[in-house]
């Protein structure tokens, strides 16, 4: 298998989050992670074998979004406004990185993403003073943490065979 190498995401993705209004952005970013959990449940189709574990990966990437909507919801008119018009070019973006790529070249991408979307999650507990928000941040980036470990695991264990 050739070597893949993952971009940085929020290099790749900042044209669009920053047209997202500054407080809409943690709400932007739970729309990214449904994103991401869509990917999972496609790669759960293209790998039967592997779809309860995959699934597992799609529904952590949905309890992140549910957690930071809970504590960042963004309800503004135009911050709305501005997440719909951003999303559909921030996902094809997205999606444009595993165009052409294996899917476990693919899983190789998603799983540095995943801890590329747990340092992010962790780059906001300095703006953050509350204490329960805080918590909810570092949860946020376990989750996406066991995710990349499972994915590190699945792709060892493809890689073995």
């Amino acid at each position: 298998m050739p070597a893949v190498t993952a971009p940085d995401f929020a290099s790749l993705l900042a044209p669009h989050i920053g047209s997202v209004p500054d407080e809409a952005v943690p709400a932007f970013l739970a729309r990214l992670e449904r994103t991401a959990a869509e990917r999972y449940r496609m790669w759960a189709e293209d790998l039967p074998e592997h779809a309860e574990g995959l699934l597992q990966c799609a529904a952590r990437e949905d309890e992140i979004a549910d957690r930071v909507e809970q504590i960042y919801p963004a309800q503004a008119q135009e911050q709305v406004a501005a997440m719909e018009r951003a999303i559909v070019p921030a996902r094809e973006t997205y999606y444009a990185v595993f165009s052409g790529l294996t899917p476990v070249e693919q899983m190789t991408i998603q799983a540095n993403a995943e801890r590329q979307g747990a340092a992010a999650w962790r780059g906001m507990l300095d703006q953050e003073n509350n204490k329960e928000i805080r918590a909810e941040l570092e949860q946020c980036a376990r989750i996406e943490e066991a995710s990349a470990d499972y994915l590190d695991a699945l792709l060892a264990e493809i890689g073995a065979q």
